[in-house]
């Protein structure tokens, strides 16, 4: 029974389709990440472990640590679109109902600044673990 709230808190109730599409995602990431997805992978981010291209709800996190409850978006010029950015604002919402944070990044920050990007999403870990855990 403890493994299945696990993955519920985990997925947040992802149907079997999002965990497919996922999975298509994750074999055809973007350059930025993929540069990114490097820095993070087998917990080389002080530690922390992330997870690519994750379901959660009926979204697909880009990237997500579960211990610090914090998404980060790597977003391209599509998201500069008036209404993408309605529907991130509302994913952004639907998702802080569960106490889980989003961050989100261009892809040029990525590239072109990650350690930068690296040491935000540090301060923003730091942010949002526990009190007993920091």
């Amino acid at each position: 029974m403890s493994d299945l709230r696990n993955n519920e808190s985990l997925h947040l109730g992802s149907k079997s389709i999002n965990f497919q599409h996922a999975k298509a995602l994750r074999t055809n990431m973007t350059e930025a990440e993929i540069v990114l997805w490097n820095a993070l992978r087998n917990r080389r981010l002080d530690g922390f472990k992330f997870r690519r291209q994750h379901p959660m709800k009926r979204f697909i996190a880009d990237f997500y640590c579960h211990e610090a409850k914090l998404v980060l978006e790597i977003d391209g010029g599509i998201h500069d679109n008036i209404s993408i950015q309605e529907h991130d604002d509302g994913r952004t919402q639907e998702l802080a109902d569960f106490d889980i944070k989003v961050i989100r990044f261009t892809n040029q920050e990525v590239i072109n600044s990650l350690d930068t990007v690296l040491r935000r999403i540090l301060i923003e870990i730091q942010q949002n673990l526990p009190e007993n855990e920091r």
